[in-house]
């Protein structure tokens, strides 16, 4: 027996990889797991392609809530030497995600926290901590040490 590909899933596959892979790569902090992750959530989406209304919608929370796992707190960006890549290193996992999401997604805060699960003030709290750390790794410093 002989499977094929549907074009449109293959389309759909070809034409978000990409973005995918980086904000993955970002939220992560290494490329492999980035790719497994991703692979994982593309065959998810595979198996259920005729039965999903928004192909986004599903795979979006397969990429980013395992983030959030306990179990998911390798060090990020090991051997990079890219300020801003070292800066997204100093987050907590959930500050990295809902920075990158926020930033490089250009999602809402609510639409964060429907796709992370977690409240709308829970996701502020993280952005706005992120944000501070993301200043201070870059050298901008705390706004509230000014003189």
């Amino acid at each position: 027996m002989r499977e094929t590909v549907d074009p449109d899933f293959a389309s759909f596959v070809d034409a978000r990889q990409g973005r995918w892979l980086r904000t993955t790569y970002l939220v992560y902090g290494d490329v492999k797991r980035a790719e497994e992750v991703l692979l994982h959530a593309f065959q998810q989406l595979s198996v259920r392609w005729t039965r999903v209304d928004d192909p986004d919608a599903f795979v979006q929370p397969l990429l980013y809530q395992p983030a959030l796992r306990p179990w998911n707190r390798s060090k990020p960006f090991v051997d990079e030497d890219d300020k801003v890549k070292l800066a997204l290193a100093e987050m907590t996992p959930a500050q990295r995600t809902v920075f990158v999401l926020l930033h490089l997604e250009e999602l809402t805060e609510f639409e964060v926290a429907d796709l992370l699960g977690m409240s709308h003030t829970a996701v502020h709290a993280h952005a706005m901590a992120a944000f501070g750390r993301f200043k201070t790794a870059l050298g901008a410093g705390d706004w509230r040490d000014a003189q």
